[in-house]
């Protein structure tokens, strides 16, 4: 009788975090979870496919090819944003590829020149300062006053 109690006993204790963590995700997770429509895919693709031809044209060497595109950009992304982790992780990959390390230095170096740039409310500001700084990471941001200037400006009405 010990012997069924005992097994029985450690079924209960094994079941347990295992029937905590199969509950149903919360709605946060599933909106996380659900890939992009059909529509959004087949408006990226052609996107992200100019992205690596631009890139393959630009610059000369490994660094142009679409998987050292891909992971650098996604490499300086994750280090703009704090996640060196994970970056680090990349870097293993991306080495594994025999993609030119300097280039994320110097792409990382140029998009702090871009931090005035970069709108968090903007999720398309930081990607694209990413993009511009993996083509050209000599790149240097527009002064804000140049901006300023070569708006027309607007005179009040007489009244």
């Amino acid at each position: 009788m010990r012997r069924i109690a005992v097994a029985g006993l450690a079924i209960l204790v094994g079941l347990g975090p295992a029937a905590a963590q199969s509950g149903e995700p919360h709605p946060q997770e599933q909106q996380k979870a659900t890939p992009t429509s059909p529509a959004e895919a087949s408006k990226e693709a052609p996107r992200k496919v100019d992205e690596y031809a631009e890139a393959a044209q630009a610059i000369n060497g490994p660094a142009g090819n679409p998987e050292c595109v891909w992971l650098g950009q996604r490499i300086v992304n994750l280090m703009w944003r704090d996640d060196i982790d994970t970056a680090f992780r990349h870097i293993d990959l991306y080495d594994r590829f025999g993609c030119p390390g300097g280039h994320i230095q110097a792409a990382f170096r140029c998009l702090t020149k871009f931090a005035d740039g970069i709108d968090p409310k903007q999720p398309d500001s930081l990607a694209r300062n990413v993009h511009t700084c993996w083509i050209n990471p000599g790149a240097q941001p527009q002064p804000a006053t140049a901006a300023a200037q070569s708006a027309p400006a607007t005179t009040p009405p007489n009244k």
